[in-house]
């Protein structure tokens, strides 16, 4: 583009650049010819221009905040009034006129959009207030604290509001963390003050059960060892520190009592398999004498038996039963056999049997004899009376009859 238009230089030396208001005096140029001075001052307005293109592409296309661009624009505005320069300064002024809108838009902009930020900062703000005045009464300690912190993050991670807004939200976030927080202390401090309390109750339970430890009252001793458990459990848990030594402690004076029990019953019970061992080899001699032909040599062979028997002492309690079962089958059937040889030798009791067996015999013989009479008269129902009367005397006689055949004869 020509330069005359915009510029000239006068017979002194002043430089003059042509604005819509007239000329006006951009400085005075002594080393050269007007066409230099010309020159310099149009490099001067491309400079100018070269810093306004730059400055419209920082404004576009990066984050460069309105404070700086409004202090680059009027630094370069400063220049382009004061005209120290050749050029088309009017087109210069407009440019950044443009600027300054884009500037005063892009304000608005964030203006708004920290209008924004700051109201969802502060809806997040209140509703972390919510749920930590909510968390503050809750009794899930280890969960509401760890959320509680983290609700801390989050609210470092938001940013500020208008002080006055800020600081009360912060106040009441912080009264909640604080009641929750004296809230958890109380409850540990109680929780302390039980399990102090349950570590002396078991310090007794532990003291008892160490002075059972030696007995030999295997029963009751056992019975009460299951009661201490019982208690034990039902005291609760002492601080984590001391508990497991104290289940150390406790078990361990169990241990010695059961031990010691356990040995002696396994001795116990080796003696009395020894023992079944034994009757056993009595049983099986005791049943040998069934059946019985010789009464006498049966009995005195058993009472030998019942001696050695006796001498054993204890079996298992699993095998006692059935051991025993077997010695009460030959002890019954040598019972048997005395009573039967007892009625076979006793003339009181053949005396009474065959007088009885006499008495029966004579009422049959006249119940048959009154129910044939009967039955030839033609009185079937006397006659059945007296048969069924008949069939009962005779089943008593047969069985006297068998009774008395016991005796010989």
């Amino acid at each position: 583009m020509s330069s005359e238009p915009w510029g000239r230089v006068d017979e002194t030396g002043t430089v003059y650049v042509r604005t819509a208001d007239g000329e006006r005096v951009v400085g005075s140029w002594q080393a050269g010819s007007p066409d230099e001075a010309l020159a310099y001052f149009e490099r001067k307005f491309d400079g100018l221009v070269v810093e306004i293109d730059l400055l419209e592409r920082r404004i576009r296309t990066t984050d460069l905040s309105t404070k700086d661009a409004t202090t680059a624009i009027g630094h370069l505005r400063e220049q382009v009034d004061a005209g120290h320069a050749v050029g088309d300064l009017a087109s210069l002024g407009r440019r950044l006129d443009e600027l300054e809108t884009v500037v005063a838009a892009r304000r608005e902009e964030r203006k708004a959009a920290r209008a924004r930020q700051s109201e969802e900062a502060r809806a997040a703000k209140e509703a972390l207030v919510a749920e930590a005045e909510e968390l503050a009464a809750s009794d899930q300690w280890r969960a509401a604290g760890e959320r509680l912190r983290g609700l801390v993050d989050t609210w470092k991670g938001l940013p500020r509001l208008d002080r006055k807004t800020d600081d009360e939200l912060w106040h009441r976030f912080s009264q909640a963390r604080s009641a929750f927080s004296k809230r958890r202390k109380a409850h540990f401090a109680s929780l302390d003050s039980q399990r102090e309390e349950t570590r002396r109750r078991k310090e007794k339970l532990i003291a008892e059960a160490e002075a059972l430890s030696d007995s030999t009252d295997w029963g009751p001793t056992a019975a009460r060892y299951r009661e201490l458990m019982r208690e034990w459990k039902a005291a609760g848990r002492a601080q984590r520190e001391a508990e497991e030594d104290l289940w150390a402690r406790f078990r361990a004076a169990q241990d010695v009592f059961f031990q010691a029990r356990g040995a002696t019953f396994a001795e116990r019970d080796a003696e009395q398999r020894d023992n079944l061992a034994r009757k056993e080899e009595l049983a099986a001699e005791a049943e040998k004498l069934l059946p019985i032909t010789d009464l006498r040599a049966a009995r005195a062979a058993l009472r030998s038996i019942g001696e050695r028997w006796e001498a054993i002492g204890h079996v298992p309690r699993e095998a006692r039963a059935g051991i025993e079962g077997r010695m009460s089958a030959v002890e019954r059937a040598v019972s048997e056999a005395e009573e039967a040889e007892w009625r076979r030798t006793n003339p009181e009791a053949r005396a009474r049997a065959a007088g009885l067996t006499g008495q029966l015999q004579d009422a049959v013989d006249r119940l048959r004899e009154q129910a044939e009479r009967a039955r030839a008269a033609g009185n079937t129902a006397k006659a059945n009376k007296l048969e069924q009367e008949l069939a009962g005397r005779q089943a008593l006689l047969d069985q006297a009859l068998k009774g008395l055949a016991e005796f010989g004869g």
